[in-house]
């Protein structure tokens, strides 16, 4: 009973990458779609502006904490500061590379060599989400009058990026799975001398 059990979940990898794949699919489409709406470039402000990577795109990076909103919350002052300092640009900007990965990532059976790619891509983006653990404070617990504040206590936005983790493994099995199909339907041939 327990061999028998034990094979069937020995025989589940199959599956797995599948759901891996449909995950990544799923999570690019929907959160790239959001890009488009200003509450979620306002999410991302305090990790762009202090990424030493993305900074660059905000007009004025270091002035966000005046000018922040909370989700479902419109301050028509910080929105016109999000305008002038490129928040909603950049947004959906990036929106349309995360949808346009995730188009990449499902169509593996289709263009292999370019969902791998992508994946790849993803991966690249993932280290670059977890990086945020390190570059915004917001990522911490805030020290006000509880005793668990700073590392290694999460915050809400903490939490949202160390799930990405998760993306970088599912990465590394979808770029080396459209990899294995590339190269199978691409054999490399031999030239007779």
């Amino acid at each position: 009973m327990k061999q028998s059990f034990a094979r069937a979940i020995a025989n589940l990898d199959t599956l797995g990458k599948k759901a891996v794949r449909f995950g990544i699919v799923v999570v690019f489409l929907w959160i790239g779609s959001l890009k488009f709406f200003t509450y979620e470039a306002d999410g991302i402000v305090p990790f762009v502006a202090n990424s030493p990577f993305m900074s660059f795109f905000y007009s004025h990076p270091a002035e966000y904490k005046s000018h922040i909103n909370k989700e479902g919350e419109l301050i028509e002052v910080n929105h016109q500061w999000h305008e002038a300092n490129n928040t909603y640009g950049f947004s959906i900007g990036l929106g349309i590379f995360l949808v346009a990965l995730a188009i990449l990532v499902a169509a593996y059976r289709v263009v292999p060599f370019i969902s791998m790619i992508a994946s790849i891509l993803v991966f690249i983006m993932t280290l670059g989400t977890l990086s945020f653990l390190f570059t915004t404070p917001e990522s911490w617990v805030p020290h006000l009058t509880d005793q668990q504040w700073g590392f290694p206590y999460l915050s809400g936005r903490g939490r949202l990026v160390i799930k990405d983790i998760v993306i970088l493994g599912g990465a590394i099995i979808t770029m080396s799975e459209s990899a294995k199909l590339y190269l199978q339907r691409h054999p490399k041939q031999v030239n007779p001398l």
